[in-house]
């Protein structure tokens, strides 16, 4: 028994150095979702606004001035879809296609923001608990400064991975309520396109 659970703390000792290599790639990461989303948070309100004067007001003029509006927005996937539907409004087959493969982008890009709050915590937890062994050793022999340091990378790693988990909370609630608005939207010129 005591062979095997030795076994066992050199395995878990070992994953302190990848864990610690992941949650800075997360951290990282989370940074530059935080700051891209700052970045765009701007633009997409405005093409939001664009689309709600636009269904407010309905006309064939209004849709194709939108159209002529957001070609200055560059690439965005709700512009693509946009564009698509606007260059195949009479085959609607490939319009619903176009809507579908929409749906399909935004939850890949919404998966960036899913994963860190499902890997942050669990990055974190696994900081926490690897170096608790140690710290306990530590104790147990009264090397206190041992214990001091381990405790200080367990506190600070499950602080980091909290962390990282909030920033991809935050990110995904903004992103979730302006895809999902934009894809009522979409589906909105869609149809008024397609009514007979």
């Amino acid at each position: 028994m005591k062979i095997l659970s030795e076994i066992l703390f050199v395995i878990s000792n070992g994953l302190m150095i990848p864990v610690l290599g992941l949650l800075l790639y997360l951290s990282a990461r989370a940074v530059s979702l935080l700051f891209a989303f700052y970045k765009e948070y701007s633009r997409k309100k405005r093409i939001a606004g664009m689309f709600r004067h636009l269904i407010q007001n309905y006309s064939p003029d209004g849709l194709a001035m939108l159209q002529t509006e957001t070609g200055e927005f560059g690439d965005s996937s709700v512009i693509d879809c946009l564009r698509n539907i606007m260059a195949h409004k009479t085959d609607k087959i490939y319009c619903e296609h176009a809507l579908s493969e929409f749906h399909i982008d935004v939850q890949k890009q919404l998966s960036r923001h899913k994963a860190l709050i499902k890997f942050g915590p669990m990055l974190g937890l696994m900081g926490t608990l690897i170096p608790m062994g140690p710290a306990l050793v530590g104790l147990a022999s009264g090397d206190i400064v041992s214990m001091a340091y381990n405790m200080q990378v367990a506190f600070s790693t499950t602080v980091v991975g909290m962390a990282v988990a909030a920033i991809g909370a935050v990110t995904l609630q903004g992103n979730k309520r302006y895809y999902a608005r934009s894809l009522n939207d979409l589906d909105f010129v869609f149809q008024k396109l397609n009514e007979k």
